[in-house]
């Protein structure tokens, strides 16, 4: 068995691109060897930042021969059948053909022997092919050559058993040679490998750390090593530690220091700005958590003078880029977020959904309304909702747009706003991730539902939905921020009223209209919504004689949000373990649009399916509705009603519909009280019933009368669990 070495060697490769084209090398290579017949035991790959490097073990020295069998037309078959045959299969002629007999007629059969090939001849193949086609998110061309690669590609170096594999690509010949770190004593003339422990250990002298985890190890010992030996506490950053190990191929950490001044800065800003524009890493004082003026760096090389000219040089770039921030932090000062409102006017949020200053009225109004649901102040809901996107607009978030909200939390401090208003600024975009916190006091939370709500019923109304694997808007993580604020709060709001109020306004922007006042109360009242007075009062001035409403349609696209938030709540319960298809069972119920309601409900009957009452009243539950939808189906009829009580004749359908009078009062009761542990009591009562009825009892009966009688018997259970969630969407 053989061991391959692949290195890749190029101008620096973008940090962020370094660790997919180490996974895409890896696949390219092993998918075509596993096509050329060949097998092996393990392949590994690196990526620095300058080369891609694969490693791949236990290759055997050449690909199995391979018999392959064609099946091809009847004795006898048309000449051009035969022909088309022979070139398909690669044949000159019948001779070269076995004929056989399957006991239907005689065939034709080829029979092709293809022997194996050298795994020298396989990769000299397939390793072009895998760079022609690499995926790389950009490339470029250079010279007069045709090839695509992100940067200008040197050399490749590809051994096999410690041989070359000879090769070309586009003028670059395969080789044993690779380079060191730029400024190693090796970087000029190269030096030869004879396998990967010795490429590894040579690369070291070098002055490079091939493994991509040894120097990302490196620059994180390092970097809390020196925070330590200054008192200092790391402000933690595994991305900016993973980005310069993309950067550096010989790692080293120095610490520097910035002005004191420039602390009066707020840290974010600070942090943020010696991150993007130097990839630093900053300190702060372990006690109190204030930021110090002092920052870590990352050198590719140790330095003979000990790094004092790189820390000097980074120093002189920090302080400028520090200037620059904090030039912009105090001319943001100097202004009141109030005065920022105006220029969202100005600012189109999206061409059919008008501009920042009409969305920020419209939150203004729906984190007022969600204010009391949550336990919020409505002004101060209000008044935050209407701060919320000033900072858009300032100098600071123009230059480091990750800090928008932050910022205005600090200008809203600076004017002195209320605390809670000060902190629903910064945390209405919360959760930003996946491990993001979500906002817990009641401002925050308000704000913060309005502006996700916000988002997703305008782009809702205006048909921008997610599609497949396409989100631009980022609409599933505002559902899901949704879904987690709602419930980790503990909170109790029915979401299809506010989507309703959302997209009127979406539509018709707050134009005056009373003419139409009466036809959207109409149809609030049909369609069963329960709005506060505040609400329908707003609906009723948000439509205009000229703009044509269509209420249908607006009640639709609520309904098929909700659906969008029933997916997205599928997905957030999977995490934690619970069935998709309880979740389908609840949400089938209707009008569920109650996320803490419908996740006790999910929780109560997970629990009750899992005992061996409720798992047995599946059974018999699911047994009684396929009897009902086949027969249903049968005589095109519905058999919903009251059985007639002269016709139960025997005593278990008599002791079955007993049982589902009593049980049926009982579930709805709890229901009523929400007490949904209390409800699959009640109906595990029916376990004993529903059995002994299915046991003793035909149900389609020789009498007609008594058929339909039973049918209807059958369709009092579906009604007595459609009180609880649809057991037709429970798997099982």
């Amino acid at each position: 068995m053989a061991d391959l070495l692949l290195e890749l060697f190029s101008e620096e490769i973008p940090a962020r691109m370094q660790a997919r084209a180490a996974e895409d090398l890896q696949r390219l290579v092993s998918d075509g060897l596993s096509e050329g017949g060949l097998t092996f035991s393990a392949a590994h790959a690196e990526s620095g930042p300058r080369r891609l490097v694969l490693h791949i073990e236990g290759l055997p020295a050449r690909s199995a021969d391979v018999r392959e069998e064609r099946k091809g037309p009847r004795v006898g078959a048309p000449e051009k059948a035969v022909e088309g045959f022979l070139r398909a299969a690669g044949l000159k002629s019948l001779d070269d053909c076995e004929t056989r007999d399957d006991g239907k007629g005689a065939f034709y059969v080829a029979v092709m022997d293809k022997p194996g090939q050298p795994a020298a001849d396989i990769i000299a193949r397939i390793v072009p092919d895998a760079v022609r086609k690499f995926p790389w998110p950009k490339s470029m061309r250079w010279g007069a050559g045709r090839l695509r690669w992100v940067r200008p590609l040197h050399s490749v170096l590809c051994l096999l058993d410690g041989k070359v594999v000879p090769f070309e690509i586009d003028g670059v010949k395969s080789g044993s040679i690779t380079w060191g770190h730029r400024r190693s004593r090796h970087s000029a003339e190269g030096f030869s490998v004879a396998d990967y422990a010795d490429y590894g250990a040579k690369l070291k002298a070098a002055n490079v750390v091939l493994a991509r985890a040894e120097r990302v190890r490196a620059i994180a010992d390092q970097a809390r090593g020196l925070a330590n030996a200054e008192s200092l506490a790391l402000v933690e950053d595994d991305a900016l530690v993973e980005e310069n190990a993309g950067l550096a191929e010989w790692p080293v950490v120095l610490a520097g220091s910035f002005d004191a001044s420039f602390l009066e800065v707020p840290q974010e800003v600070l942090i943020t700005s010696m991150r993007a524009h130097q990839k630093c890493f900053s300190l702060r004082q372990p006690k109190s958590g204030a930021l110090a003026n002092r920052f870590l760096m990352v050198a590719n090389q140790q330095a003979q003078d000990g790094g004092k000219s790189i820390i000097a040089g980074n120093e002189r770039v920090i302080r400028a880029r520090l200037s620059d921030a904090k030039f912009f932090w105090d001319n943001d000062r100097r202004r009141k977020l109030d005065s920022l409102l105006p220029t969202l006017d100005a600012i189109t949020f999206h061409e059919k959904l008008g501009t920042q200053g009409e969305r920020v009225k419209r939150l203004m109004r729906l984190a007022r309304e969600i204010a009391p649901l949550v336990g919020a102040d409505p002004g101060k809901a209000e008044r935050a909702a209407q701060l919320a996107k000033a900072d858009l607009v300032s100098e600071t978030v123009g230059e480091f747009p990750e800090l928008q909200g932050l910022i205005g939390r600090y200008l809203a401090a600076e004017q002195s706003e209320d605390a809670e208003v000060a902190n629903a600024i910064s945390e209405h975009y919360k959760p930003a991730g996946q491990g993001d916190s979500v906002p817990a006091a009641p401002v925050s939370i308000a704000v913060a539902l309005a502006e996700k709500l916000d988002m997703l019923v305008s782009f809702w109304a205006i048909d921008e939905k997610p599609t497949g694997s396409k989100d631009p808007y980022g609409l599933r993580r505002s559902a899901l921020g949704i879904v987690r604020t709602i419930l980790e709060n503990k909170e109790r709001i029915s979401l299809r009223p506010f989507f309703v109020i959302c997209m009127f306004r979406v539509a018709h922007r707050m134009m005056d209209d009373e003419s139409r006042v009466k036809a959207i109360e109409m149809a609030l009242a049909e369609h069963g919504l329960k709005l506060s007075t505040t609400s329908q009062t707003e609906i009723s001035v948000a439509i205009q004689e000229k703009y044509t409403v269509d209420v249908e349609q607006t009640f639709s696209q609520a309904d098929d949000l909700l659906a969008f938030f029933a997916d997205r709540l599928k997905v957030h319960l999977r995490e934690r373990g619970a069935r998709h298809d309880l979740i389908d069972a609840v949400f089938s119920l209707g009008g569920q649009d109650d996320l803490l309601m419908i996740v006790r409900r999910v929780e109560a009957l997970g629990r009750f399916l899992a005992t061996d009452d409720g798992a047995n009243l599946l059974t018999g539950v699911k047994r009684g509705q396929n009897i009902l939808r086949i027969e249903e189906k049968k005589d095109k009829r519905d058999y919903a009603g009251e059985p007639d009580a002269k016709l139960l004749t025997e005593p278990q359908e008599k002791a079955l519909a007993k049982a589902i009078g009593a049980v049926t009062k009982d579930v709805r009761k709890a229901i009523g009280a929400e007490d949904f542990e209390g409800a699959m009591s009640a109906l595990a009562r029916l376990r004993a019933p529903v059995d002994a009825f299915f046991d003793k009892v035909t149900v389609n009966a020789p009498d007609d009368a008594l058929r339909e009688n039973r049918l209807k018997l059958l369709s009092q259970i579906r009604a007595a669990t459609l009180d609880v969630a649809d057991f037709t969407k429970i798997e099982g």
